[in-house]
């Protein structure tokens, strides 16, 4: 609880700096530079599924090693982490110099006279995704201590910087799209340079000699293998609809994409911090060898996500167009519905998410990200088919969509046997709250747009009333009597040391 709540801090100051920064730069850049950006970009990180599976794997091995005690095995494990890492960066630099820049010059539809600034923000898009790739392994060394500390102080400087940005964006003339990618990219160095500093001061692991441990490498390629088969899978789909979107309607759908995957991981945030407060103590109860301990704190996991998710994406998809036009001053067409289809994904992947975690613990990862990996590979291919056919540019998430269905039922089914867990247990534990919870939770949103009445103050009462029948409903059927009471009694034990 205290983590969450140092890290719930953390994101509603980042969120708030988040969005005005967007904001701004979207003026700033216009529509079209803005969109030029992200799906340059793009294509950088549609390489980031050859180090998000090793960055899974460093998380694993350093938590694990954490568990049983071994701080010669954590120390090894950690420079073994920044040795791969290293290698890896190469790799990245080596594609994305190659393939990736033929296909900036060959397949993307660039405006003419922007190609060169394309270029340099795909140059320094380069340069910032191997900055991030060398301080994973000192990230993973802050989760694994669950020190979130750490990140809510470092925020304070995050947003400073971010501030700082966007006020040298609108005072200097030059071309702003090479300017902004410049900026973000010394942003991100200085960043990561702060969070390196702060692990080699607190964490004894983090000291580094030159060690080659082949047996322990072996191990964590082995279970990094599989990881990167679903992050690239996974980075694909994500990057891959947007080139497609790219290839078939031009920048400016890429703008209206941009701004639902800015609201979307703005949403995610509080899940992931949520998850990432809760996940070292699945994996730490496993090596221990506490399996029912683990369960339970899957199924809480799994039901406060839900819990959160619908308290936050219920209103912002009732009213979607409102909350757009208050936020930006112009709102990029289709930017509505996939603001709203991307939501909906996102409550359907989350909340399988603990799960995956616990596997994650067992290291028995081959199944269940071949399966998941295979299914979220085909959503680019099949959306680029339905284009072809004359599909419109939302069509590509509604098939995202349907996989994320599958994908989810394929890994409630594959993970059970794993972690020696009952399906009928999973059924009451989680599901069949989360199912009463969102039947409840729609009931007065669906009565409400019956007026229909498109007035601001009827918006605003509308998610105002959303967002506390969605609360009281998470309470009354989403949690256990037990998480009742504790709730209940801290809460009035903050009212009795503050009355």
């Amino acid at each position: 609880m205290k983590n969450t709540t140092l890290l719930y801090i953390r994101m509603a100051f980042m969120m708030c700096i988040s969005l005005y920064t967007s904001r701004v730069v979207l003026q700033t850049l216009g529509v079209e530079d803005y969109g030029i950006y992200d799906v340059v970009g793009g294509v950088v990180i549609l390489l980031s599924f050859i180090y998000d599976g090793m960055t899974t794997s460093t998380l694993r091995f350093l938590t694990f090693e954490l568990g049983t005690g071994d701080k010669k095995r954590l120390n090894e494990t950690f420079i073994t982490s920044l040795n791969i890492h290293f290698l890896i960066s190469l790799l990245v630099v080596a594609l994305a110099e190659t393939v990736g820049l033929w296909f900036l010059y060959n397949k993307m539809l660039i405006p003419p006279g922007r190609m060169t600034a394309a270029f340099w923000c795909y140059q320094l898009s380069i340069f910032t995704a191997v900055v991030n790739i060398m301080s994973y392994p000192y990230n993973a060394v802050i989760l694994a201590h669950e020190r979130m500390s750490a990140f809510a102080y470092i925020t304070i400087l995050d947003a400073v910087l971010k501030l700082l940005l966007v006020y040298l964006l609108l005072v200097f003339s030059y071309d702003r799209l090479i300017l902004y990618a410049i900026l973000f990219a010394g942003e991100k160095l200085l960043l990561r340079s702060v969070y390196n500093i702060y692990c080699k001061h607190h964490f004894e692991e983090c000291s580094y000699r030159w060690t080659y441990n082949k047996s322990l490498s072996q191990e964590m390629l082995s279970f990094a293998g599989w990881n990167i088969w679903g992050n690239m899978a996974y980075a694909f789909c994500t990057q891959g609809l947007n080139i497609i979107l790219n290839m078939f309607f031009g920048p400016v759908v890429n703008a209206a994409r941009a701004v639902a995957v800015q609201v979307e991981s703005a949403v995610s945030r509080f899940a992931t911090n949520f998850q990432m407060a809760i996940n070292p103590q699945i994996t730490k109860t496993y090596a221990s060898g506490q399996i029912k301990e683990m369960h339970k704190l899957i199924f809480r996991s799994s039901r406060f996500t839900f819990c959160i998710l619908l308290i936050l994406c219920l209103p912002l998809i009732v009213e979607t167009p409102f909350i757009l036009s208050l936020w930006l001053k112009d709102v990029p067409e289709h930017a509505v519905i996939f603001v709203r289809l991307l939501l909906i994904i996102l409550i359907v992947q989350q909340h399988a998410n603990p799960l995956t975690t616990a596997v994650a613990a067992t290291g028995k990862v081959r199944k269940i990200e071949f399966v998941n990996g295979a299914l979220v590979l085909a959503i680019t291919p099949l959306s680029y088919i339905i284009l072809k056919l004359g599909g419109l540019p939302w069509h590509v998430y509604a098939v995202h969509l349907c996989i994320a269905i599958v994908a989810l039922g394929a890994r409630i089914h594959i993970t059970m046997p794993l972690i020696s867990m009952k399906f009928g247990e999973y059924i009451h534990s989680d599901v069949k709250p989360c199912v009463l919870v969102l039947l409840l939770s729609m009931i007065l949103p669906c009565i409400l747009k019956q007026a229909s009445c498109s007035s601001w103050g009827f918006a605003i009462l509308t998610i105002t009333l959303t967002v506390i029948s969605t609360i009281v409903m998470s309470f009354v059927a989403g949690l256990k009597s037990e998480e009742q009471h504790l709730i209940l009694s801290k809460m009035k034990s903050y009212a009795t040391a503050h009355s």
